[in-house]
């Protein structure tokens, strides 16, 4: 009996129908699954999107700080400059004053002239970086706004991401389980084939009941002789139109859309047969 039971479990030695039900009960578990991905909507995107741009925010402040340093050593090195030109020009100006002729005293003048001339230019780039540095600090500050912006809608976000998450997590994870359970149930290149379709479906449908004598996927009409097969549950059967797997109303555990029908127009008879005698 145990060896019985073994070859049951292989889902190579599944009959088709077991193989169509397994299949059938497996989209169910997915579908559910989808439909908690669908309640969380956009909030995981929306999360990971200000997750990216607070990382990308921070990183702009860091750059923006590296340069504002930058900026500050390259205004103190100005600084220095100024003062030994000043130094320089203090002790060339003594040395004037003790010239044995003209010709040092014009070398000392062009001097002087030279040195004053790289204190201007230091003060200038001493300008030119206090106002980089300015338009840095009010970059930085703009960032910092926004980043604090951006972080307390990450919280709202995540706040309200994680209370979804929470509502639906130990559902979700039986239905994992379960899904699982049943794929170890279903051939595996079937398996392969069933996840193909469904993935290239707009609704997310692999496997579908026939309805109204047609497919439940497309809508197109199957023929007559294909329901038949359908029924028979001897073999897979594929929709030529959409490329669906397709099986009977019944096997999916819904009541004929038609057999529905007959029984209401049978009641509706009974009842005029009732109003009229």
């Amino acid at each position: 009996m145990a060896t019985t039971k073994e070859v049951k479990k292989n889902p190579q030695e599944l009959s088709v129908e077991e193989k169509l039900k397994a299949l059938f009960q497996l989209q169910t578990m997915l579908s559910k699954i989808d439909d908690i991905k669908t309640l969380r909507g956009e909030l995981p995107l929306e999360v990971q999107d200000l997750e990216d741009e607070i990382a990308g925010l921070n990183t702009r402040i860091e750059r923006l700080k590296g340069e504002i340093a930058e900026l500050k050593t390259s205004i103190a090195g100005k600084k220095v400059e100024i003062e030994a030109a000043k130094s320089s020009i203090s002790k060339y100006k003594e040395q004037q004053d003790n010239v044995r002729n003209n010709r040092e005293y014009d070398f000392l003048s062009k001097e002087i002239e030279f040195q004053t001339l790289e204190m201007e230019l230091c003060e200038k780039r001493i300008r030119e970086f206090s106002e980089q540095e300015k338009e840095k600090n009010e970059e930085v500050e703009k960032c910092t706004t926004k980043l604090e912006e951006r972080a307390k809608d990450l919280e709202a976000k995540k706040g309200e991401l994680d209370e979804i998450i929470a509502e639906t997590k130990q559902e979700e994870e039986l239905l994992r389980d379960k899904a699982k359970e049943l794929e170890t149930k279903i051939d595996p290149r079937l398996l392969q084939s069933f996840k193909r379709i469904r993935k290239n479906s707009r609704n997310g449908l692999g496997i579908v009941y026939v309805q109204r004598d047609a497919c439940g996927g497309c809508f197109n009409k199957i023929p007559p002789q294909r329901q038949l097969d359908i029924r028979s549950r001897k073999k897979i059967i594929v929709c030529e139109y959409c490329g669906r797997i397709m099986i009977d109303p019944e096997l999916a555990g819904v009541t004929s859309e038609a057999k529905t029908d007959m029984t209401k127009e049978k009641t509706t008879r009974k009842r005029k047969l009732t109003t009229e005698a």
